[in-house]
């Protein structure tokens, strides 16, 4: 009787195969998570960032300026500006009423990243504001 049986190389390739499949589909696996996790990050970004532009300018007057802070304690990092929007389309050295309601330009940059600021997200937006009574000399 002649028993029939696998060869030493034979399961030698077997396994290689094995292996070579196991580590492509683990590298597979973890570029799925990677993604998961960033596009997590920037859900997350995107929610502090547009709860903060809701907040501008609520029971405070908006001007000009530069402000930062930071969310969860230093994993997200913005910057606002806010500046005057100036309208290109609009003649140069034509009067402005100082009575009338502003147009702000805010510009918003909330950065994070694992090892240091890697990801930006970037938002801009338009508020109009009216003139403060108080500040306008009479």
């Amino acid at each position: 009787m002649r028993q029939r049986g696998y060869t030493l190389l034979e399961i030698i390739v077997a396994f290689a195969v094995l292996g070579l499949a196991l580590t492509l589909l683990l590298g597979t696996l973890s570029g799925g998570v990677r993604q998961v996790r960033w596009s997590a990050d920037v859900a997350r970004a995107a929610l502090h960032a547009q709860s903060l532009l809701d907040e501008v300018g609520v029971g405070e007057v908006l001007v000009p300026g530069r402000r930062d802070g930071e969310f969860e304690g230093g994993r997200y990092r913005w910057v606002l500006d806010v500046a005057p929007y100036v309208d290109r389309a609009r003649p140069p050295g034509q009067p402005v009423d100082p009575f009338a309601p502003q147009l702000l330009q805010l510009q918003l940059v909330v950065t994070w990243g694992e090892g240091g600021p890697r990801e930006t997200l970037q938002l801009q937006s338009l508020r109009l504001v009216q003139p403060d009574p108080s500040g306008v000399a009479g």
